[in-house]
């Protein structure tokens, strides 16, 4: 398969990537019930909307700078081990400030598990900052602001998730004129649960460099070809996009498609155990069930190191690994 294959990882949810062994164990700790949620070590749920309320209720298992800085080692650690050289988390301090903890000591616990990380595996990482689309522009402006005054030298993004169903792009354009005046990379989660149509909004109102997900662009072929022509590159999760039903199995799944259209893609997990893979898998399917070539493989896994929000010299540092 691609056990030899070096990997790098552009999207994914750091509370969405709780190992389900942690998540037990930290129940364990606050004494609180995961039966509904977690059986024989797998988060159950059925639907978009069971997936959020699992999503949300293993997210607060995590209350301390201490409970984060192991979740981040936890997950970086276990990417490291299957060959990964870089991972960018996406990180919301909305849910830092929700828990009580305050964003502040949220990315500091998630900084020392990336630092502690990196000392025993060598594996390179950097946090995304994240605006909750379903909070609306106004919320999204103040994270913005808050990812400006960059409160941690790995903080090198930023991103919109949440409910792409609501609101228009536009409504947050000035959230992220705020960041890029800050020189902070630029990502937002489109054409995934919304059509073609929220992809080229991104690409019109946001001018970004990735699009998270992107791939309902397959609709258009002329936005397809804008997105090969102007080399803005997809963070792509298969393993999701099919849990999810975006699209109804792997054959159907346009990785191939945008790929031979020229398109930037790269490969991601998401929300790993919650949609039973991890990136490890994903370059797997890619090998065994999408067809492709070791060298194509290395060329997504290139791309994600072209399109990493780093320094140059670190991004030249992990090309030389590839």
């Amino acid at each position: 398969m691609t056990a030899h294959l070096k990997k790098a990882e552009l999207h994914c949810h750091i509370e969405g990537a709780t190992p389900p062994e942690l998540a037990l164990a930290q129940a364990e700790k606050y004494g609180v019930d995961t039966s509904a949620i977690i059986r024989d070590k797998a988060y159950v749920w059925e639907d978009f909307t069971s997936f959020v309320k699992c999503y949300d209720a293993i997210a607060s298992l995590f209350k301390t700078e201490e409970d984060y800085a192991l979740l981040a080692e936890a997950y970086l650690t276990e990417l490291a081990e299957a060959g990964t050289i870089y991972s960018e988390i996406i990180v919301s301090p909305d849910h830092g400030n929700t828990i009580g903890l305050g964003a502040h000591a949220y990315l500091e616990g998630l900084a020392a598990g990336m630092e502690a990380a990196r000392q025993k595996t060598g594996i390179e990482s950097r946090m995304l900052i994240t605006g909750i689309r379903h909070l609306g522009p106004e919320s999204v402006i103040k994270t913005a602001e808050f990812a400006a005054r960059r409160e941690h030298k790995f903080v090198t993004g930023f991103n919109l998730a949440g409910e792409e169903r609501m609101h228009k792009v536009a409504d947050f354009a000035r959230a992220f004129d705020i960041v890029r005046d800050a020189g902070l990379g630029l990502t937002i989660h489109a054409g995934e649960l919304s059509g073609a149509f929220s992809v080229r909004d991104a690409l019109d109102h946001v001018r970004p460099s990735r699009i998270s997900h992107g791939v309902r662009a397959i609709e258009d072929a002329d936005l397809v070809r804008r997105l090969a022509d102007e080399g803005v590159v997809l963070e792509v999760c298969p393993g999701s996009n099919i849990s999810l039903q975006v699209f109804p199995d792997f054959a159907s799944h346009p990785l191939w498609a945008l790929h031979e259209a020229g398109v930037r893609v790269t490969l991601n997990s998401d929300d790993p155990p919650f949609f039973h893979t991890s990136l490890a898998q994903e370059y797997d399917i890619a090998s065994a069930v999408m067809g492709f070539s070791d060298d194509e493989i290395n060329g997504m896994t290139r791309t994600a190191i072209e399109a990493a929000f780093v320094d140059e010299a670190t991004r030249q540092r992990l090309l030389t690994r590839i």
